[in-house]
């Protein structure tokens, strides 16, 4: 500091009591701050809503309802006994791009990984079977959640070829689907149908995802073929949508 300036640390500013804005959204409107200054990590954890209070002076409840603001915003995350997190770097789906669900985690250099939650060979469904045509009337069975920076924020329930049923775990686990399949055919995956729509989360769903029941989550399905026209595999993924972005690029008018 040189002579004659003051230095100030806009952090610490009090909150005005009398102001008519209400002290919450005061509170709010700091903590948003200080987010998007870099001074709380993405995916960091945030001061606990005791720490919170005693900094403004505050009841908890107040500090909640500047929480729930940021809620909303999508700039933070509660996690269920583990406090608040802010919201970590968004996630985006390139759907004019072929790639797996796993593959585009992985290449916008996040720190993705895949748990196997079941797996087993199963007579497949009759409309993915009528979907996937002749040869498919049993199948390969796989759910995987789908994690970043070990938080869900998909899970992925597979049909495949039920010759893959040989597969370990751990290559189910470090494996992305298109690179199993291709694998396992000597073919690549050449294109795929995806439709995108919306669902609320049922109680076993929203246990997996940690997200609660009744919550809205994006659905994709994948229906996916091999250069020589025979289907590759199809694919379900209930999608966290509070980081998540499906974007098309290339759209042209007709």
């Amino acid at each position: 500091m040189t002579a004659g300036t003051v230095e100030i640390d806009c952090y610490e500013m009090p909150i005005i009591r009398d102001n008519a804005t209400a002290l919450y959204r005061q509170i709010a409107a700091r903590l948003e701050d200080e987010i998007r200054s870099g001074r709380f990590e993405p995916a960091g954890r945030l001061p606990s809503e005791a720490e919170i209070g005693t900094r403004f002076a505050v009841s908890r409840v107040t500090v909640r309802l500047a929480l729930d603001e940021l809620a909303r915003k999508g700039l933070i995350e509660r996690r269920k006994g583990k406090g608040t997190y802010v919201a970590g770097k968004e996630v985006r789906h390139e759907l004019d791009t072929l790639q797996s669900f796993h593959e585009s985690l992985i290449l916008q250099g996040l720190n993705a990984s895949m748990r196997v939650l079941s797996v087993g060979t199963t007579r497949t469904p009759e409309t993915i079977a009528a979907a996937l045509g002749r040869g498919w009337e049993t199948c390969l069975s796989l759910e995987r959640l789908h994690l970043v920076d070990n938080e869900p924020i998909a899970l992925g329930r597979s049909f495949l070829p039920p010759a893959l049923a040989k597969l370990s775990r751990d290559e189910m686990e470090s494996r992305p689907t298109y690179a199993i399949v291709s694998a396992f055919a000597g073919l690549d995956v050449e294109r795929a149908h995806v439709a995108i729509g919306a669902e609320t989360a049922d109680p076993q769903l929203g246990a997996i995802l940690k997200v609660p029941a009744g919550a809205a989550l994006l659905v994709m399905e994948r229906t996916s073929w091999f250069a020589d026209n025979t289907p590759a595999e199809r694919s379900t993924f209930y999608v966290r949508p509070e980081r998540y972005r499906f974007v098309m690029n290339n759209v042209f008018r007709h």
